[in-house]
C-alpha cells in the first residue's frame, strides 16, 4: 500500500507518501504562493525522491476543507483527477481534523483547530483522542470566534488551540478562557500531510465523480451573486 496525501486547503502546502506503516517522505511549506503552480512539481519531486511511480500508488487522500476556497478546490481537483486516471480509491479528510491529529495526540483534553475566516469568524471544530482514535466532539463549522470561545468556556476540560491563524485570535481566546486555553507550539501549526495519509488509510472510499469539497460557506463571489438575485439573505 502506498498512499499519496495532498493538502492545499490553506497557506501550507503539503504532500506525503505513506507505505504500509512507514512515512516515506513529506513536503511542507507555509507560503502565500500559488498552489496551482507548485503542487504538481511538489508531488513529482517527492515521488522521484522516494523512488515511487504513479503505478505504485494505491490510494489518494486529500484535505477536503474547510479553508481557502481556491486552495481546497485545487487539491480536490488534482486528487480526483489522479484517482480517476490511476483507477485507485479516493478519500477526503477534514482539513481541521488534520490539524487536530498532529497537535492533540498526547493531549489530555479537547483540541480546537483554528482557521481564520475573516470578519471575526473562524473555521473550527472540537476533537479528542479516545482510545488512540481521533474523534469529533463538535463537527466542523463556521462561527464567530467570540461565540466559540464563550461556548468552550462552559466546558470542564482544557482546550488545546492549534493553527497558523492563532495570532489573529489569541488575545480574545485568552481573555475568555484564561488558563483553560492551551496553545500549541509553533512547530505544530502546519498540518502534516503524513497525518492526513494516516487518517485516510482505513476510511471508506469516496465516489470519485460525486466527491465535492467541504467549503462550509459559499465563495464570496457566489455569495454576492445569490444575494443580488435575492436567493439568499445577506444577513
Amino acid at each position: 500500500m502506498t498512499i499519496l496525501a495532498i493538502d492545499t486547503s490553506n497557506n501550507p502546502l503539503g504532500v506525503a507518501l505513506l507505505d504500509e506503516n512507514q512515512v516515506l517522505g513529506e513536503y511542507i511549506t507555509n507560503l502565500k504562493k500559488n498552489h496551482s503552480v507548485r503542487i504538481m512539481p511538489a508531488i513529482e519531486t517527492l515521488m522521484k525522491d522516494c523512488e515511487r511511480t504513479p503505478a505504485d500508488l494505491t490510494k489518494i487522500v486529500v484535505a477536503k476543507g474547510p479553508g481557502s476556497y481556491t486552495g481546497v478546490r485545487i487539491g480536490v481537483t488534482i486528487a480526483k483527477t489522479l484517482a480517476w486516471t490511476l483507477k485507485i480509491p479516493l478519500v477526503g479528510i477534514s482539513s481541521l481534523e488534520v490539524l487536530a491529529a498532529g497537535a492533540g495526540r498526547y493531549f489530555n483534553g479537547y483540541v480546537s483547530p483554528i482557521v481564520d475566516a475573516r470578519r471575526g469568524q473562524v473555521y473550527t471544530a472540537l476533537y479528542q483522542y479516545q482510545n488512540g482514535e481521533l474523534t469529533a466532539v463538535v463537527e466542523d463549522q463556521l462561527v464567530m470566534l467570540a461565540d466559540w470561545a464563550a461556548t468552550l468556556s462552559e466546558m470542564d476540560n482544557p482546550i488545546l488551540f492549534v493553527g497558523n491563524d492563532l495570532p489573529i485570535h489569541r488575545d480574545k481566546i485568552k481573555e475568555v478562557l484564561g488558563s483553560q486555553a492551551i496553545f500549541a507550539n509553533m512547530t505544530e501549526h502546519n498540518p502534516r500531510p503524513a497525518e492526513l495519509a494516516m487518517l485516510g488509510r482505513n476510511k471508506p472510499d469516496e465516489d470519485v465523480h460525486a466527491f465535492v469539497p467541504n467549503y462550509i460557506r459559499l465563495a464570496e463571489a457566489e455569495q454576492k451573486w445569490l444575494e443580488a438575485k435575492g436567493k439568499i439573505s445577506n444577513r
